[in-house]
């Protein structure tokens, strides 16, 4: 494969000689002969590195403590679900070879591993949730179950290589940046390691949150988190309550209806719901996408241009939802024969606001004779007795909570250390925000894919994923080409964008619907979701703009580095010339939001 990036050399003493094989070029083929001068270069800078070594372990032996290899990476990417695979195989076509995938659990998936809970299943066509570059013309369903869409994910890493790449087991229990190394360091339950860059591509549906409440540690019977489902525990003939009505509910609740004695559902807010229209995809249409992959091509790129037609009346004219609302309540009229339970489940605020759910079993699970909806969120737990906030009480033996996760108060925030010790729970004490939802200032050559303000509300995550992965590697080949280590945008460039994009947002559904949804943070700020079109989006991150940066070059002498120099995104320096240099910054005029 064809490289468009320059490797940084390997540092002395950060990597074993094993680290260094594997992370290394495929070998020469036989019979190629190198030039004296390269063998010469080879030999030279392996006598530095031997040298560097014994030094370093002289220096540590004296002081009577083992010398400790950390294996050093171009990139370390966090996370092995669509975003974090993504990055891998995108990494892998630009020539960056040099680079592991970080993930706390023992296999791929991301979101759609955790999440395995009866009747899981995409709310997004199967042929737009799925990478661009790895089509699949075998989905059995229009909305695929997550066991075939974590399927997919498996042999994503397998037909692009990147087993080799990942390490299981391993979460990142610390990442600081190094300013005096221009580097990651990053602390993980496995091992420490260093980076150049780092991908954060965990997700913001990584951590499931838990409401506290009085009481629920003593509950005598079971407790879990949708996206912690214990399938050990038989539902059948159970008491069970389902506090939450959000999309994992939606699909939950028709799920286990049939099977439990009792199921008591506890709603905070009702949702809007529309139907699904998912079906079996026939043989005949697998064969005709795996024989003339066109057809495919198209059946997405229609599938993509119905959702872009959406997109103005979430975020520029909210009015044109009152014939999807009407829709939506008609729905609602033959689901739900009870008036009062109709009530109950009617809502007071615009659809499109919150999420709108896809179900055609939705409400007839609620309309069944061993359901009961609790128009009230749950307020406490008094023994096996639940207490709602209007206070019903009512006796489970058990309680799934649906109630989402840490989505703007992400627990990897105070995780991860910039270049003033300074942390991301710290940085965004008054909101999240990133500038283009993929890098924050600073914290250099750090790397978001699906950042802040990168949610959609009707169309594939994956086409937002796939845009900030150009980001990603435009980024990493401009850093080559100038000859720098890092970089990082300028506050101004960052908080520019940023109130655009609030401006933005004040005319959304989101913000004028009515609605208090998981999208917004404490003080009410959208800062979820994307107030354009993918199609935008792609637009606004197809390339790196230079202006909005600050550069930090590469030195290769840290003990007594020059001045720091200034640097225009028009006179940059050659990549041999600027690792002369310590530090240089790239400022200019910032380019609105597209």
């Amino acid at each position: 494969m064809a490289s468009s990036t320059k490797r940084p050399r390997p540092r002395a003493a950060e990597a074993t000689a094993q680290d260094r094989s594997r992370t290394a070029p495929e070998a020469v083929e036989p019979g190629a002969v190198e030039s004296e001068a390269a063998g010469a270069e080879a030999v030279a800078e392996a006598a530095a590195q031997a040298v560097a070594v014994a030094v370093e372990s002289v220096a540590v032996e004296s002081e009577g403590v083992e010398p400790e290899a950390v294996p050093h990476v171009r990139v370390a990417v966090i996370g092995s679900g669509f975003g974090g695979l993504g990055a891998g195989v995108r990494l892998r076509r630009a020539g960056i070879t040099d680079f592991v995938v970080l993930e706390r659990a023992d296999s791929v998936g991301g979101t759609w591993r955790d999440n395995s809970y009866p009747g899981c299943a995409c709310d997004v066509p199967s042929h737009l949730y799925s990478f661009s570059f790895a089509p699949n013309p075998d989905w059995p369903r229009s909305f695929s179950g997550q066991p075939d869409i974590r399927a997919y994910l498996e042999k994503v890493a397998d037909v692009f290589g990147l087993r080799p790449h990942l390490r299981f087991n391993t979460e990142v229990t610390e990442a600081r940046w190094d300013v005096e190394r221009t580097r990651w360091q990053i602390t993980t339950t496995a091992g420490r390691w260093t980076a150049d860059a780092v991908v954060a591509a965990a997700g913001p549906l990584a951590d499931p949150q838990i409401p506290e409440l009085p009481g629920l540690d003593s509950f005598p019977g079971k407790v879990f988190h949708s996206s912690r489902w214990d399938h050990d525990f038989p539902l059948a003939g159970k008491r069970v309550a389902m506090v939450g009505t959000g999309a994992s509910a939606a699909q939950i609740v028709p799920a286990i209806q049939p099977q439990v004695g009792k199921l008591t559902v506890f709603q905070r807010t009702p949702a809007w719901v529309l139907p699904r229209r998912d079906r079996a995809i026939t043989e005949l249409e697998k064969r005709l996408h795996g024989r003339f992959p066109i057809t495919a091509k198209a059946r997405r790129g229609t599938l993509f241009a119905l959702r872009e037609l959406q997109v103005d009346a979430f975020v520029r004219r909210p009015g044109l939802l009152k014939l999807v609302q009407r829709l939506a309540e008609r729905h609602l009229a033959d689901g739900v024969a009870d008036p009062a339970l109709r009530a109950k489940l009617t809502p007071d605020y615009r659809i499109g606001c919150k999420r709108i759910l896809l179900s055609n079993t939705y409400y007839p699970a609620l309309a069944a004779a061993n359901t009961e909806v609790v128009p009230a969120g749950l307020r406490e737990v008094r023994g096996s007795t639940l207490v709602a906030a209007d206070g019903s009480e009512h006796e489970v033996d058990a309680i799934v909570f649906g109630t989402g996760f840490h989505v703007t108060d992400m627990p990897m925030g105070s995780r991860v250390f910039g270049a003033d010790g300074t942390s991301f729970a710290e940085k965004w004490k008054e909101g999240m925000e990133a500038l283009r939802g993929s890098t924050v200032h600073g914290f250099p050559n750090f790397f978001f894919v699906i950042g802040p303000n990168t949610g959609l509300g009707n169309s594939s995550m994956i086409l937002m994923i796939e845009s900030q992965l150009n980001y990603l590697i435009d980024a990493l080949t401009k850093l080559d080409e100038i000859g720098a280590t890092a970089m990082q945008p300028t506050a101004r460039a960052q908080r520019r964008w940023n109130l655009e994009l609030q401006h933005r947002m004040d005319r959304t559904v989101w913000s004028t619907g009515g609605c208090r949804s998981w999208y917004l943070d404490k003080s009410g700020k959208n800062t979820v979701l994307w107030p354009g079109s993918t199609t935008s989006f792609r637009r606004a991150t197809r390339k790196v703009d230079l202006t909005e940066y600050e550069l930090i070059l590469r030195s290769d002498d840290r003990a007594a580095p020059p001045a720091p120099s200034a640097l225009s995104a028009s006179s940059a320096p050659s990549a041999s010339s600027a690792r002369d240099e310590s530090s240089a910054t790239a400022t200019g005029t910032e380019e609105v939001m597209a």
